[in-house]
Order: structure tokens, then sequence, then C-alpha cells
């Protein structure tokens, strides 16, 4: 499955539909099948079916009998519907999904990895314009991001390296 990645500015027509960007629906294959659901934050996710089922393998792997498995399970289902781009390359939201994400007119699809989350525009300049200090363990996680880089980086500079 290919990455993706991208800021794309779009609006919604009267029905609540928007046409997928040619420089993105070009990444994937013609006649592609999505499967949209909502994000954890207040955005939508858009997976295409390859990832999509990458998902459910994963959650396919967890044990229904315990209970965080299963709220886990619903969670990433709730709100989930199959969609397939219009002969226009346009993908209707429906009104849960669009009051989900406080969607009304002007979108920010946000490719990342192997999915497109769906902002509606305004929601998604406030969660960008956060000081990165002030999110929950983001500086952390750049800190051991960079020491895993770092690390890898000598491995590659250094394959063989003595041994005591």
């Amino acid at each position: 499955m290919r990455k993706v990645i991208g800021e794309f500015e779009c609006k919604l027509d009267a029905k609540g539909r928007f046409r997928i960007p040619t420089n993105l629906l070009s990444k994937y294959e013609e006649g592609m099948e999505f499967v949209i659901n909502r994000g954890f934050e207040k955005c939508l996710n858009l997976y295409p079916r390859p990832a999509w089922e990458e998902v459910e393998a994963g959650m396919e792997s967890l044990n229904s009998l315990n209970k965080k498995n299963r709220q886990f399970i619903r969670y990433m289902y709730r709100g989930a519907s199959e969609v397939k781009p219009d002969a226009s390359d346009r993908i209707l939201l429906s009104k849960v999904q669009m009051e989900h994400a406080s969607i009304e007119k002007e979108i920010i699809l946000f490719a990342v990895k192997n999915y497109i989350e769906i902002w509606d525009k305004e929601l998604y300049k406030k969660e960008m314009d956060k000081d990165p200090e002030g999110v929950d363990g983001i500086s952390d996680l750049s800190d051991e991001m960079a020491a895993k880089m770092d690390a890898a980086k000598e491995r590659r500079q250094n394959p063989n390296p003595p041994t005591a």
C-alpha cells in the first residue's frame, strides 16, 4: 500500500459531497473503494479498502471477551461505511459523519501514512496551531523518535560493530 502525504482544501456541495483532488486520487487505483469512519479527534478517517482491511485484521486479533477490546472494536466501527467516488470523483458524507466532525462547508483532506483524515477547515487550523509543548507527550515522543532515527543511522554507518 502506497503512503500518501499532503493537505488538500475542498468544499462540500449542497448535498454534502466533496471532490477528491485529482493529484490525491491519482495515488490510488482507478475505481478504488474506501471506508470512512469517525476519527479519534473531531475528524473523519477515509481508508482505501486495502488499508481498512489491515485495520480489520488487527481488530480481528483482539479477544472480544475483553471489555477494553470490545469498546475499541465498537469505536473503530462506529459510523463506518463503504464509499466509492462517483463518476465525478466525489464522495458523499452522511449527516451523522458531518455532525461528528462539525463539518459545514470547507474541509481539509489531510493525507497521512495510508489513510486520509477529513477535517472541518477551522477545526483543522485550530488543531494544527496548537503549541507542540501543550500537546500531551508530543515532545517526549519526538525525542524517542529522534533517538531511534539516530540509532538506525549509526547501524547503517557501522553495520559490523566490534564485539566484546
